[in-house]
């Protein structure tokens, strides 16, 4: 049994980062693709909604990387202070055996029977 007490505050705010960023790169592209349909649609209005969705689709990564970021460090040092008071997570993890890439061994066969 091993028991998680304590998460780098810096360390969890990158990992949210990149995957919220990660994130913010699908969500871009759909609100991109909204923008594009709508203005397919309807060629003849303005189009400060459509240039709105592509300027939100661009910055949509960076928005959600910050606020990853800020998440993910939050979480941490919260997730530190519940830990100082109650322990923390225990785990309980198995070993696992790692895989050897050695080119297996030759066997030599038995000479055939009756001899030559």
């Amino acid at each position: 049994m091993f028991r998680l007490r304590s998460i780098s505050v810096l360390s969890s705010a990158r990992i949210f980062a990149i995957v919220q960023g990660a994130i913010g790169i699908v969500v871009g592209f759909i609100f991109l693709i909204f923008a594009v349909v709508g203005a397919a649609i309807v060629p003849a209005q303005q189009k400060l909604g459509t240039a709105g969705l592509i300027v939100a689709a661009v910055l949509m990564p960076v928005i959600y990387g910050v606020l990853g970021f800020v998440m993910g460090a939050l979480w941490a040092f919260v997730y530190n202070m519940a830990a100082q008071a109650v322990g923390g997570l225990e785990l309980q993890l198995d070993a696992v055996p790692s895989r050897s890439f050695a080119p297996p061994s030759v066997v030599a066969s038995p000479p055939p029977a009756g001899g030559y």
